[in-house]
């Protein structure tokens, strides 16, 4: 079987990325996305399997390239719920995302900030845990050692980044939503993020030294750096 989307798109832009683009619609799509990640990208899974094991109340996480919030939150509230909190900042450089973010009830222990991971990893910034949801696939294939290195200086325990898997499949089940959320950014750029994505067997061809690429189903690939098992 011929698969359509056996390159990567990489040249493609998303219309959130467009400073320009219509204020409603993209409030629309950080509110959205709350709903999508709830759904799709399985990080209460990710969360229970790979952060609870190693938090401890007061572990700092840093939610790189957060957006409207949503994930953040999400981690703080189960961290809460299972007696160890942890103290989060979510960064983006996008001030759009960090003014939706901040608009949003937050616990005392979540904050949000306009900044870079580089620029984080330059100061010397560390943090327990740093992940990411859907921030590999706008890096271009020259940026992902980078990106990853700069996550590895930051991270005292654990690096994880999520992000959707290129597939035929994928980009199929995901177009149907379009009825769903037909006044925002959510349906096209979530079908042009797919065919930016990265397959795993790229991911691991980019990745430096100490990187495990890992599948999650449906659709999501993992980025995993453990300091203790880098060579």
């Amino acid at each position: 079987m011929r698969l359509l989307l056996r390159r990567r798109a990489g040249a493609l832009r998303e219309a959130m990325e467009d400073p320009a683009c219509d204020a409603a619609r993209l409030r629309a799509t950080y509110a959205q996305f709350a709903f999508v990640n709830g759904a799709l990208s399985r990080w209460r899974a990710v969360f229970e399997r790979h952060i609870l094991p190693l938090a401890r109340p007061g572990a700092t996480l840093l939610d790189v390239g957060c957006g409207g919030g949503d994930v953040a939150r999400r981690l703080a509230a189960w961290s809460a719920a299972a007696g160890a909190p942890l103290s989060i900042t979510g960064i983006d450089p996008d001030p759009r995302a960090v003014a939706f973010a901040r608009s949003r009830p937050a616990p005392p222990w979540l904050r949000f900030r306009r900044a870079s991971l580089p620029a984080l990893a330059a100061e010397g910034a560390r943090f327990d845990f740093v992940v990411s949801n859907h921030v590999v696939h706008h890096l271009a294939e020259g940026e992902v050692a980078g990106f990853l290195e700069a996550s590895a200086a930051v991270a005292a325990k654990l690096a994880i980044h999520n992000d959707v898997r290129r597939s035929d499949l994928a980009y199929a089940a995901f177009t149907p939503l379009w009825l769903a959320f037909p006044r925002s950014f959510l349906v096209p750029d979530g079908l042009r993020s797919i065919r930016r994505a990265y397959r795993p067997d790229e991911l691991a061809e980019l990745a430096p030294s100490g990187w495990e690429v890992r599948r999650l189903e449906p659709f999501r690939s993992l980025l995993l750096y453990r300091p203790g098992d880098a060579r």
